[in-house]
């Protein structure tokens, strides 16, 4: 696969469940998922089988049963989503998010130490 695919919010649910643990059954996912959603197993196998249709879900088929295994890892799957958020909300601009983010949330010591440490670290990256 070179590209990762694009997962919508109802994705992630189950691929939330999968990075959690894996291999799983359909009904293991359904299982995972009763007490979050009030999705019918139908609505359940639709979202996994899309899921195995854009690449981001094995199945692997037994004589009994399917198997479930994600295909991209959360990281991966965060970092594109990412980039898709700042370019569609910031134009691309990480600079805008950071600064609006810096903005509107309340920020303790501690935390506003960490990100001048990260800052810090990018800077001597820099260097």
């Amino acid at each position: 696969m070179n590209e990762l695919p694009k997962i919508s919010d109802a994705e992630w649910q189950i691929m939330r469940v999968l990075w959690q643990k894996y291999p799983l059954t359909s009904t293991e996912i359904i299982e995972n998922l009763r007490e979050s959603t009030t999705w019918n197993p139908k609505t359940v196998h639709t979202l996994i089988s899309r899921l195995v249709k854009k690449e981001a879900v094995e199945v692997v088929k037994t004589a009994s049963i399917n198997q479930f295994f994600p295909l991209v890892t959360k990281e991966e799957c965060r970092r594109v989503e990412t980039k898709s958020f700042i370019k569609k909300v910031y134009d691309g601009s990480i600079k805008l998010l950071v600064m609006n983010f810096i903005k509107d949330e309340k920020l303790s010591y501690d935390e506003i130490q960490e990100l001048k440490q990260i800052l810090d670290h990018k800077i001597s990256e820099k260097e």
